[in-house]
């Protein structure tokens, strides 16, 4: 093979692995199984997204994780688990639409939620739980008595928007930190997993 043809096919196979035919968002892939399961969150700084993740390792992987913005089709699935880190009490915007337009396809896939708030790095108690999940979350998905956990999560000031950032640094005592426990976020899932398995 001339050296001139060699380079030519180097650089056309590495430019394809570069560039493959279904570019678009990264998903997390789980482990085969025969239910499939799905954990959809909202985040603003990664937390939620973690806490996802951390969730279907709990579940041995078996759960898709999806990021809202990449508007999954979750009726192809059987379980479903909504989750979001919370600002000022709520869910992100782009989050609780996508809840709106799919609560019907939602309504009999739902079988937990989790929110995912700083709390002032105050610990999480059943108030928080009212507040976030069965005032909040849960109302908008129209689908109440889920198994639900809040988790204490974290500030990262690099990944906030600049005018929060800016907002958070001005309050007095506001550091960054981070209260997010994998282990709690994987006791959940198994949780969710068992309680689906004996129902």
């Amino acid at each position: 093979m001339e050296k001139r043809t060699f380079i030519k096919t180097a650089f056309l196979g590495t430019t394809a692995l570069l560039f493959p035919k279904n570019a678009g968002a990264l998903e997390y892939y789980p482990n085969p199984s025969d239910k499939k399961w799905a954990v959809l969150y909202g985040t603003w700084c990664g937390s939620a997204r973690d806490a996802g993740v951390w969730i279907s390792e709990g579940m041995d992987g078996i759960a898709n994780v999806f990021d809202v913005r990449e508007n999954p089709d979750l009726s192809v699935y059987d379980n479903v688990i909504v989750g979001g880190a919370i600002r000022a009490g709520k869910i992100s915007p782009l989050l609780e639409e996508y809840l709106g337009k799919n609560r019907a396809i939602l309504k009999t896939r739902l079988r937990g939620y989790f929110a995912v708030c700083g709390n002032m790095m105050r610990p999480v108690g059943p108030e928080q739980n009212k507040a976030m999940i069965d005032d909040h979350l849960a109302k908008i998905c129209g689908v109440d008595s889920l198994p639900s956990k809040v988790f204490l999560g974290r500030i990262t000031f690099g990944l906030m928007e600049p005018d929060v950032r800016k907002q958070m640094q001005q309050m007095a005592g506001i550091k960054e930190y981070d209260n997010l426990k994998r282990d709690e976020c994987m006791a959940f899932g198994k949780e969710l997993l068992d309680g689906t398995m004996k129902a």
